[in-house]
């Protein structure tokens, strides 16, 4: 059981480094959504099952969700103004 939790905390730990280094923002968050689910398996090993549902769900869910569909606009932004740059040159 030690060993599971020494594997939880560098795999967090390197997560949490890995965020920062990622070129890609796409990288970023699935990064994010990954160490989530790895803090929602340490809370279901403290025996806090009520953190580890809200740590799944918000944490990993929702928040990755949300900064999927931000990444998808800030996106489809960029497309609009690279067409109107296009419209403009010619």
């Amino acid at each position: 059981m030690e060993a599971l939790n020494i594997v939880l905390l560098l795999f967090i730990l390197a997560c949490a480094i890995a965020v920062g280094r990622a070129k890609s923002l796409l990288a970023s968050v699935i990064i994010f959504m990954s160490q989530g689910l790895a803090m929602s398996i340490v809370w279901i090993l403290l025996q806090a099952p009520d953190l580890a549902i809200t740590e799944a769900a918000v944490g990993a869910g929702i928040s990755s969700l949300l900064m999927f569909i931000a990444l998808k606009k800030i996106h489809a932004i960029k497309e609009e103004g690279a067409k109107e740059d296009e419209e403009e040159q010619k």
